[in-house]
C-alpha cells in the first residue's frame, strides 16, 4: 500500500472516530487493539493488518464500501494539484500541547510519498520524542526552535533548515517568546 492511501486511511479513522465522538482508549476497546497502536495507526506511524484494520472499522460502525469510497490511488490525482490555503486540513498527531498541524499537500512520487504539511508551536508547547518511517525536512518560517535528538540539541532560526533521518527520535522546541512556524517535508519511501 502506497503511504499517501495510508494518510488517507489515517485521516478518516480519526474523523470518523471523533464523528462518533469516541477517545482513542474507547476505540482500542472496541477493536480490541491497544490505545497505542490506534494513535500510531491514526498519525501515520504504522501500517495496520488488513484484519486490525477491519476490526477498526467494523468498531467505528461504517459500512466497509463507504469507508473507502473516497480514497484515491497515485494514478486518479490530477499531474497538477493546487491547494488553497484555505483548504489546507488541521490534524493532530501524538500528545502534543501547543502544536498546531496543517496539511498542505501528499502526493505519490515514483515509489515514495512527499507529505507537505505546516507546524506552528507556541511558546512552551511540548510532547515527547517521537520517530516517524520518513526523512524530513524542516524550513523555519519564524521563530527560534531548538531540536532535540536524544543527547543532541540543535537551535534553528528564521531561514535555516534541516534534513534528518526520522526514524531517530526527536521533537522540536520553541524556545522564543511567541509562536513559531515551520514548513515541514515528510519524505516517505515505499516499503519492498
Amino acid at each position: 500500500m502506497e503511504d499517501d492511501i495510508l494518510i488517507q486511511i489515517s485521516n478518516r479513522i480519526k474523523e470518523r472516530r471523533r464523528d462518533k465522538n469516541i477517545t482513542v482508549q474507547e476505540l482500542a476497546s472496541l477493536a480490541n487493539v491497544s490505545k497505542g497502536l490506534i494513535s500510531q495507526i491514526e498519525n501515520s506511524r504504522t501500517i495496520p493488518s488488513l484484519m486490525v484494520l477491519i476490526d477498526i472499522i467494523k468498531a467505528l460502525e461504517i459500512d466497509l464500501n463507504e469507508f473507502f469510497k473516497d480514497i484515491r490511488t497515485p494514478g486518479q490525482q490530477s499531474p497538477i494539484l493546487v491547494m488553497r490555503k484555505d483548504e489546507y486540513e488541521y490534524f493532530e498527531k501524538e500528545h502534543t500541547t501547543g502544536f498546531s498541524y496543517r496539511r498542505i499537500l501528499t502526493k505519490f512520487v515514483d515509489h515514495s510519498t512527499i507529505d507537505v504539511v505546516l507546524l506552528e508551536l507556541e511558546p512552551n508547547a511540548t510532547r515527547p520524542l517521537v520517530e516517524t518511517d520518513a526523512y524530513e525536512y524542516k524550513y523555519i518560517l519564524s521563530g527560534d526552535i531548538e531540536y532535540r535528538f536524544n543527547d543532541e540539541k540543535i537551535k534553528l532560526q528564521q531561514g535555516d533548515s534541516m534534513l534528518f533521518d526520522g526514524r531517530i527520535p526527536h521533537t522540536p522546541v520553541n524556545v522564543g517568546d511567541g509562536p513559531a512556524s515551520m514548513l515541514v517535508v515528510y519524505f516517505f519511501e515505499e516499503k519492498k
